[in-house]
């Protein structure tokens, strides 16, 4: 039988039918020439019966077609070190290189006189091979799109999807609701499945009830947003405007403008009376809740019914609003909607791809839901910016935060998405003859060229750019630039295998010989030098809560009394992931430089013709250093994270006193701000920030110790 562990009978049973079907040639006749009833081959095909892989050759060797070749030889294969790759996996073949690489590397490792450093060069080729390996396997990406509030994420997501509805007058819309932003109340996920229709992962009920109370501060009397930076020593309301919307459809509590006997408009706030009728914020939070009937609300998924009456767009842009804005009342608040269509989002094989419309960004860009998809290799951030001032401030910030984190990979997984409006790009005059441009290619490329001027000092002049306008521009050249940016990703990973398998196979033909040996003691005795030369961890002027303090002065004072409010946990400004940065960020400042100087020490070495046998020695010890180097900012970023989330929130003297600065007049946040600097210079705090740096220089050491590992001793 074939090794039913490894591959199941419905897997082999599918990829048979499809290359059956591919080949052009019928069920029955197949069945005729390898001797099996049609109905053994249908249930073969449909995986209900196994298989032998003396029946799966024969058939395989009558359908004679390439692809059928190629299953043939990967049904061959086992696999012992590495994962065994789907049959359809495109990278089959590098794998299984990579396979009988790290085959000769085990039995190598395993032979009692193998001498522990040359064991330990072996085992990190494995497990470099491993990790490639695992890159690869994952063929789930994410495409992120992230940019300010009206930029035109949405509709730009819809338009070169696909993702869109005609109106009663001809003209297409989104699928996705959308405006003048703000508009989407969450975070909005788009994947392929079976057919339409949308899954909601709900907020929970103290989540809520928060939102609840943020609403109340904005309508009951006596609550105003104080501070000196907004109009009349006042800033917007503390809840924003898509989330206010969603919470009083919920209650029944929509503002109305009905229309009087003169024909004009008023305005009625149903939320406004039930104040006057509940006037303190206990009362009125306790009335909103009971209104909602959130024992109702229970419902996480719906699916299109033809019974609607209406197509699958349109019942899909109905129920997304619907749910959008709190108007159906099987579905409470959402924290996130997943949108299912049974249509690719991209037109690429071999790869599923999701699409994240992120929640616009409102002053802080620098938010815990943004932030992390620029460390993710199988996510693709796409910052989107207006076209007269990309790129915009927030995609700028952005960039520089995750360079300032020590992220090595914004070239292939970050790119630039500039959304013109109508005739912006023909706006555009040359600099040279102030002559206008021709063509809205021409605006494109001039624009270009200042957007490349503008990243250049962080270094990011080469950076993916592409130009969409929505309105006019094909939907295609948004598809092949996106497709374009995911294709550099997979090359990259592929890159990885194969640099680790030169490198291995360098060491097994190497191994053995006297001279080589001689090569590699003595550049392992400048590695060694090296290692202790910076053994130390380099002494930098900052603290872990610089990150959270700028922010606290760049937010809303309504969204630090959020943030407060929920001891220091709120989407838009979260205390725990900005420590984190913070922590991270130290982390970068003491390390990054000698990271950088043992790369460039490295490739001049391996560069030398003196130590021409131990290059790959010195590549290894590069790459080992940056894992182990990446891999201590993870954890210097979660120590920030938890360590000081853990003290926040056994602080409770700390938010009272915070709180207690609400509606004291202008200046809420500098003293929000001062309270907060006291919290983090108190003694305790100081102990926090000492083991933290206590932990960077253990991890430090570790790094050096596995670089140090791979080499002779002295």
């Amino acid at each position: 039988m074939v090794n039913e562990e490894v591959l199941s009978p419905v897997e082999l049973g599918r990829h048979l039918m499809q290359v059956r079907e591919r080949s052009g040639i019928k069920q029955a006749e197949l069945a005729k020439r390898v001797s099996l009833s049609p109905a053994v081959l249908s249930r073969i095909e449909s995986g209900d019966r196994a298989v032998t892989l003396e029946e799966v050759q024969d058939i395989l060797t009558q359908l004679a077609t390439p692809e059928a070749a190629e299953l043939s030889r990967a049904l061959q294969r086992t696999w012992q070190v590495l994962p065994r790759p789907p049959l359809d996996h495109p990278d089959q073949d590098l794998l299984w290189e990579a396979e009988g690489v790290a085959r000769e590397l085990v039995a190598l490792r395993d032979q009692p006189d193998t001498p522990h450093a040359f064991e330990r060069r072996l085992s990190e080729y494995i497990d470099e091979l491993g990790r490639g390996a695992a890159m690869l396997l994952k063929r789930e990406h994410q495409v992120a799109f992230i940019g300010s509030i009206g930029v035109g994420k949405s509709t730009a997501i819809c338009k070169m999807t696909g993702l869109e509805v005609a109106k009663e007058d001809g003209t297409m819309t989104p699928v996705l609701e959308v405006g003048g932003g703000g508009i989407t109340v969450c975070e909005v996920h788009l994947r392929t499945g079976p057919e339409f229709g949308l899954i909601v992962e709900p907020k929970g009920d103290d989540e809520l009830r928060q939102d609840v109370l943020d609403l109340a501060d904005s309508i009951l009397k006596g609550s105003p947003a104080p501070d000196e930076d907004g109009p009349n020593g006042q800033e917007s309301q503390g809840i924003s405007k898509e989330v206010a919307r969603a919470l009083r459809n919920m209650a029944n509590l929509a503002v109305q403008r009905p229309k009087g006997a003169d024909g004009k408009r008023t305005t009625v706030d149903p939320a406004k009376q039930l104040a006057q009728q509940f006037p303190t914020q206990r009362e009125f939070v306790v009335e909103v809740l009971s209104r909602m009937e959130l024992h109702r609300r229970d419902k996480r998924d719906i699916w299109y019914d033809s019974a609607s009456g209406k197509s699958p767009k349109a019942w899909l842009r109905d129920t997304f609003a619907a749910i959008n804005n709190g108007r159906s009342p099987d579905f409470t608040l959402p924290r996130r909607i997943e949108v299912v269509v049974p249509e690719k989002l991209l037109q690429v094989a071999d790869l599923s791809v999701r699409f994240i419309d992120t929640k616009g960004i409102d002053r802080n860009a620098a938010r815990e839901d943004i932030e992390c998809h620029f460390d993710d290799p199988h996510t693709l951030a796409v910052l989107c910016s207006p076209f007269n001032n990309a790129p915009a401030a927030e995609a700028r910030l952005l960039l520089e935060r995750a360079k300032d984190a020590g992220v090595r990979t914004l070239d292939t997984n970050a790119a630039l998405l500039v959304l013109p409006r109508p005739t912006e790009a023909l706006a555009m005059k040359d600099d040279a003859t102030s002559a206008p441009v021709e063509s809205a290619e021409e605006g494109y490329e001039l624009k270009g060229e200042q957007i490349a001027l503008a990243l250049e000092p962080l270094g990011l002049q080469t950076l993916g750019v592409a130009f969409y306008n929505a309105n006019e521009d094909p939907a295609a050249a948004a598809q092949d630039f996106l497709l374009e940016r995911l294709t550099r990703t997979r090359a990259a990973f592929r890159s990885r295998i194969r640099e680790a398998s030169a490198g291995a196979q360098a060491v097994l033909r190497n191994h053995g010989e006297a001279r080589v040996l001689a090569v590699l003691r003595d550049a392992g005795q400048t590695l060694h030098t090296w290692a202790a030369q910076n053994s130390t961890v380099p002494v930098v002027q900052g603290q872990v809560q610089e990150s959270l303090m700028a922010q606290i002065q760049v937010a809303y004072a309504s969204t630090v009394r959020a943030a407060v409010r929920r001891e220091g946990e709120w989407p838009a400004l979260s205390y725990s992931h900005h420590i984190g940065y913070g922590a991270r960020r130290l982390a970068v400042m003491a390390l990054e430089k000698p990271v950088e100087q043992f790369t460039g020490h490295c490739k001049l070495m391996a560069a030398t013709p003196r130590y021409a046998e131990a290059a790959d020695l010195l590549t290894q010890a590069e790459r080992v250093l940056t894992v182990s180097y990446e891999e201590l900012l993870r954890k210097v970023q979660l120590m920030g994270q938890t360590v000081f989330k853990d003290a926040l929130k056994a602080d409770p003297m700390l938010w009272q006193a915070c709180m207690e600065e609400w509606g004291q007049g202008p200046g809420y946040k500098t003293r929000v701000a001062a309270h907060n600097r006291d919290w983090f210079n108190d003694e305790a705090r100081k102990k926090l920030e000492e083991e933290l740096l206590a932990l960077i220089a253990r991890e430090w050491a570790r790094a050096l110790a596995n670089v140090t590992a791979l080499l002779e001793p002295l």
